[in-house]
């Protein structure tokens, strides 16, 4: 089973060990000069020197055409059996419709898996978009046959944009691939790609296929987890490559911009291997993000963390039933304090809205009765106050913790402290006419 980070890693050896072959014979000869040394010690001379300047190197490209060319098309295939990160390329097959419509909240994914799906990411003159930005890197990853691919169209000539969006269009109207997947997709490389596409007079057949744009729900799914939600962080953490900001996406235009003043091949190869990169990661992010649906008995990526996050998709798409069984999930494993209230706040008011009070009053009283109580505890106060005032019209109940959350509040929240000061005074009358009757 191959491991792809290695191949890619592979590929950069290799011509590493092109550039080098050189060095190493030259290094070699100085080295059997000295007549004190065995050949065992000048090997290890060797092997010391030359790996140190190794290690100095900067990447080198996995391709590199043997002249410029207006532009081109590259393509690495990978085994279904390959690994990358804690995923195997096959696990992206095994996603349903079902779990694609429940992540880009799209109906028309039904009958559909990622078995048709175009995975695609651009490489661009610039991040804010407009008709003045130009893709110089158009990366797609895709299953066909038992394979999986990465093909990456590399713009070497401006002026040859117009041919590349052609073979482009063709290859499109070859494979007919049935949905996209992207990240930022929607607001960024769609609308881009479509805008060069009618530019150049091309039919542009993507944006009429369903579309999951997954930062959005991968926010849903990790925003609490992780502290960023960049691809190349979620691929490090959420797929275990290891992978490291290789390129700052703002040096990316300037990479560009350089390599066609200068002919530089050496300025675009990390790009295209950071642009690869992020066709496998994204690939490797749906596939663990998808396996968090995953019903309990199947094969699962995820933990009570996942769970929450899982559970708040579901709430979004209307999937009341299982959004409750995921936070209830998500309670019975290892949660921060912070996600516990906010999932023991979204089940209490699911039961809430259903008038399940002793299922909601039980959630409400586990966050009253915590320690180090803070600011978002406080609605717990507010919402027990609200229940016996209006439901069980038992004010002296209501005023009790509406009493203990205005002092809270006072050191925690003026929103709060307004709210209770205004609901004492309310709960005071109420019961003194309560009292006052016969």
């Amino acid at each position: 089973m191959t491991d792809i980070k290695e191949k890619l890693e592979q590929l950069k050896r290799e011509r590493e060990r092109r550039s080098r072959g050189g060095v190493v014979e030259d290094t070699w000869n100085k080295i059997v000069e000295e007549k004190d040394l065995t050949v065992k010690e000048k090997l290890e001379r060797l092997i010391n020197l030359t790996e140190k300047k190794k290690v100095e190197k900067p990447p080198k490209p996995h391709y590199e055409p043997e002249k410029r060319v207006p532009f081109s098309c590259n393509e690495n295939v990978y085994s279904l059996d390959a690994r990358y990160g804690r995923i195997t390329i096959r696990d992206g097959l095994k996603i349903s419709s079902d779990t694609l419509i429940c992540l880009s909240g799209d109906p028309e994914f039904a009958g559909l898996d990622l078995s048709s799906a175009l995975i695609i990411d651009l490489e661009t003159t610039g991040l804010s978009g407009g008709t003045g930005t130009i893709p110089f890197n158009v990366g797609m990853g895709y299953y066909s046959g038992d394979k999986f691919w990465v093909r990456q169209y590399f713009l070497g000539e401006p002026a040859a944009e117009g041919e590349m969006i052609q073979d482009m269009a063709g290859f499109f109207k070859e494979m007919d691939f049935h949905s996209i997947v992207t990240y930022n997709g929607k607001v960024f490389d769609i609308p881009l790609l479509e805008t060069r596409f009618i530019l150049h007079r091309e039919p542009f057949r993507l944006n009429s296929l369903p579309h999951l744009d997954f930062l959005f729900p991968a926010r849903r799914l990790w925003k609490h987890k992780y502290e960023s939600c960049r691809l190349y962080h979620l691929a490090r953490e959420v797929v275990e490559t290891g992978r490291t900001e290789d390129i700052p996406s703002a040096e990316i235009p300037w990479r560009y911009f350089q390599y066609l003043q200068t002919g530089n091949y050496d300025l675009i190869e990390p790009v295209l291997y950071h642009n690869a990169e992020d066709i496998l990661s994204l690939l490797g992010v749906v596939i663990v993000g998808g396996s968090i649906f995953a019903e309990e008995g199947e094969e699962c990526l995820a933990d009570a963390m996942d769970y929450f996050g899982a559970g708040k998709i579901l709430e979004t798409t209307g999937d009341k039933e299982r959004s409750i069984a995921f936070y209830q999930r998500a309670l019975n494993g290892r949660l921060t304090d912070q996600v516990s209230i906010q999932a023991k706040k979204r089940l209490a008011n699911f039961y809430k809205r259903e008038q399940d009070w002793e299922k909601a009053i039980f959630l409400w009283q586990e966050i009253t009765s915590l320690d180090n109580l803070s600011a978002e505890h406080l609605f717990s106060f507010r919402e027990l106050a609200m229940y016996f005032e209006h439901i069980e019209a038992n004010y002296e109940e209501a005023h009790k913790f509406a009493e203990e959350g205005y002092v809270l509040s006072l050191s925690l929240s003026a929103y709060y402290e307004k709210d209770f000061s205004h609901r004492l005074d309310r709960l005071k009358n109420k019961i003194k006419n309560q009292k006052g009757k016969p």
